[in-house]
């Protein structure tokens, strides 16, 4: 049995804040403005591993109203999902997931996501892709006001 699942996350930048992404920390004058840690990565994979099996979202297993998950560790969210998963016996195929950033450059971090990833989610790095696209500076991307991640995963289970 196969599920597909897709996720989606947007967060304000603003100056003086920590740029987390994929587990990653990025140097950068701007960071996300989140309840949690703000990684918009993690965050848009953790949706799409919920939707996948039709567990809801992010906001509902960990919401912004809820003082536990102030400035909470995306990678120990992401892994309470997979955890999740798990228990019900699904398994990561692979992810293919997009970081929308005007700047700063992604592509020295890519590896470094992928391989945090790859980690978090329990397989091997060539099963994570990582890309980066810019704004074309256009939009709250291309103005550097937000930051953009969508994520595709497969999911196993054998019944």
């Amino acid at each position: 049995m196969f599920r597909v699942g897709l996720g989606h996350d947007r967060h304000r930048l603003a100056a003086g804040r920590t740029l987390i992404i994929g587990g990653v920390a990025v140097p950068h004058e701007k960071g996300a403005v989140a309840h949690s840690d703000g990684d918009v990565l993690l965050h848009a994979i953790t949706d799409a591993l919920l939707g996948a099996v039709g567990l809801g979202d992010i906001g509902e297993w960990f919401p912004d109203t809820d003082p536990a998950f102030a400035g909470a560790d995306s990678s120990v969210l992401i892994s309470k999902v997979v955890a999740e998963l798990a228990g019900q016996g699904w398994n990561v195929v692979n992810l293919d997931c997009t970081v929308f950033a005007q700047r700063p450059k992604l592509s020295p971090y890519k590896r470094q996501m992928a391989a945090r990833i790859a980690q978090l989610l329990g397989v091997s790095e060539d099963a994570v892709s990582v890309k980066a696209k810019t704004g074309e500076k256009v939009g709250s991307v291309g103005l550097e006001e937000a930051i953009d991640a969508h994520a595709v995963v497969l999911l196993t289970r054998a019944d």
